[in-house]
């Protein structure tokens, strides 16, 4: 499979990034490690995660989702070396004084993240939210400190603007600090105000990499949420309902259209969007069957034509 530069990172990855969001949450330990597994044999090798991933899940505390490839990494000798592993620091991890981007609890959080993945380093460390009680220049001393003694490999900011980054990127300039080399906004065909404009043509002049999350918006660009009956009982309704309108059955119409020129899926489609987007590098989505991560494949195989992205451009 044919690599993308992570930005100036010195990574190179494949065009799709596996959500670990659902390790420990819509999928159990047994089913994660599948499809782990299919996602590496289909040759993709970087993993998204969080140390507050699976939190939310009554009972959990927030690590579920390290832990568990942390075990899978454990299990699979030789495997470490063959995936870039991406995780964050900002959520709070069940205290108040265990969240933000101060540089005691970077460093605290970092050593966390290290234990629960049973590795030495993580090669991308994202900030997860903005944290306005704290500079940029503590939280990037902090990461100047992780990277230098080998604990990190990159830096990146997740839910970042363009003023905020563009001010992240200034103090790491005046003051000699790490800066930050990938952004992760919330970006799919529906969703496309956070990124696309300044954000956008921000991370292209300076050559930053851009990882999207909510790529599939939750769900809704599968096709398989037609109305609200489709919802049922499943655990990202909420999310979903809010594309149920005429606007969202639009671009699920130009999705259905371009599908059937490609034999593919919606999904697939939706994804192979992403990937063709200007200043996207890869999106990020998660799978809870071997049979999804299959549909990954797909689409990264998928070449969409001028006129089908205009389609969908212009189906929102």
């Amino acid at each position: 499979m044919l690599k993308r530069p992570l930005g100036n990172t010195g990574l190179n990855i494949a065009p799709l990034v596996f959500g670990g969001n659902v390790f420990g949450w819509t999928i159990d330990e047994k089913t994660s490690f599948a499809v782990l597994d299919a996602f590496v044999d289909h040759g993709f090798d970087a993993i998204d995660t969080a140390d507050v991933y699976s939190a939310w899940v009554p009972g959990n505390s927030g690590g579920e989702s390290e832990t568990i490839m942390g075990r899978w990494l454990k299990q699979r000798p030789g495997i470490r070396d063959k995936v870039t592993i991406f995780t964050k620091v900002g959520s709070e991890m069940g205290s108040p004084e265990k969240k933000g981007l101060s540089k005691r609890w970077i460093l605290q959080a970092a050593e966390d993240s290290l234990s629960r993945l049973g590795t030495d380093h993580i090669d991308l460390y994202f900030s997860h939210w903005p944290d306005p009680q704290v500079t940029h220049e503590e939280t990037l001393s902090a990461y100047a400190e992780l990277r230098s003694s080998g604990k990190i490999n990159a830096i990146g900011a997740s839910n970042y603007d363009a003023k905020l980054l563009a001010e992240a990127l200034k103090v790491a300039r005046t003051n000699d600090l790490p800066a930050y080399q990938v952004i992760q906004p919330e970006y799919n065909l529906s969703d496309r105000s956070s990124f696309e404009g300044d954000l956008c043509d921000l991370c292209v002049a300076q050559n930053i990499g851009v990882v999207t999350y909510f790529s599939l918006a939750s769900g809704f660009l599968s096709g398989k949420y037609r109305s609200k009956a489709d919802l049922g009982g499943s655990k990202r309704g909420d999310r979903v309902e809010k594309y149920l309108n005429p606007q969202g059955l639009k671009l699920l119409a130009a999705l259905d259209a371009v599908a059937a020129d490609h034999g593919a899926k919606p999904a697939e489609i939706a994804l192979a969007w992403l990937m063709a987007s200007p200043g996207v590098t890869a999106p990020i989505a998660s799978a809870t069957s071997v049979e999804q991560v299959a549909s990954f494949a797909k689409a990264a195989s998928l070449k969409l034509t001028a006129e089908q992205m205009k389609a969908l451009n212009e189906g929102l």
